[in-house]
């Protein structure tokens, strides 16, 4: 008898342990959404889907750097998103997923956009730029009718033009270097002729290195928003000798995506003010 009861006992506390790490291990993956799997509903991509895949995680920055302004940015997976904490945690401007391609709209946009404002933050909109799908102006005008726009009231940041991996197919949307230069420059112009903004672009290093042959005219018109998770931002795609925004990582507190302005709240004012 005993000797039945014992396996039994062990099959039982071995089960018990399985079942609370798949809920933990499920639970962790709801807080932090890996990458699109490829072939899944586009829409579904967000700033920095290909960042750990392609250029992986090192250490964290060692310190808030007194003249950096903390930041997130955020998309409909992060949903009704506690602004007042990040608030409390120091953090002082927002972006939020508006568009993807000309085919998708954050419907949680509204409420996140608004919801940042509402409690202090200076905030701004990007889109999920899909090359592959439609040109660069039409997708420009896509982004500015849903959300993209940009007003001189001191709060609002210019839009941004999120480029990097596609989650949905080829890295580089089936376009040459030369092609994808183009298309990111028709919607930079179509994007400043709408608002009088040269839109910020967030990419990563070794993505414009591949995608466009490490193009150097964007540099000195407009911003750059580096993606790197690691202590520094590292080597910057040609054309910029700095940064004006760093994403440094993908598991911060709360939403995950944690940024840096490279300054002081004042610069980051002056920034919305245009």
């Amino acid at each position: 008898m005993h000797s039945v009861t014992v396996p039994r006992a062990r099959r039982a506390r071995r089960l018990a342990v399985g079942v609370t790490t798949a809920a933990l291990t499920l639970l962790v993956s709801a807080a932090i959404p890996g990458p699109p799997v490829r072939g899944s509903a586009r829409g579904s991509a967000y700033m920095g889907v290909g960042v750990l895949a392609h250029d992986g995680r090192s250490s964290a920055p060692s310190m808030q750097r007194a003249s950096q302004t903390e930041g997130v940015d955020v998309a409909s997976h992060q949903g009704n998103v506690d602004w007042s904490k990040l608030w409390g945690g120091g953090v002082r401007w927002a972006y939020t997923k508006a568009t993807e391609g000309t085919y998708y709209t954050n419907p949680y946009f509204a409420s996140q956009y608004t919801g940042s404002r509402g409690v202090g933050m200076i905030r701004g909109a990007y889109h999920f730029a899909t090359p592959d799908s439609t040109g660069g102006a039409t997708q420009a005008d896509y982004f500015v009718n849903h959300g993209g726009g940009w007003s001189g009231d001191g709060v609002t940041l210019p839009g941004v033009l999120d480029i990097e991996w596609n989650p949905y197919g080829d890295d580089c949307y089936d376009k040459s270097p030369s092609e994808m230069v183009t298309w990111i420059r028709n919607f930079l112009n179509r994007y400043k002729s709408r608002t009088g903004r040269n839109a910020v672009i967030y990419t990563a290093t070794s993505w414009w290195k591949t995608c466009t042959d490490n193009y150097s005219g964007f540099g000195g018109s407009n911003p750059l928003w580096i993606a790197r998770y690691a202590s520094s931002p590292g080597t910057l795609p040609a054309g910029w000798s700095t940064y004006t925004m760093w994403q440094y990582t993908s598991t911060g507190p709360t939403v995950g995506d944690h940024d840096k302005f490279n300054g002081a709240s004042d610069r980051l004012r002056k920034l919305a003010k245009g």
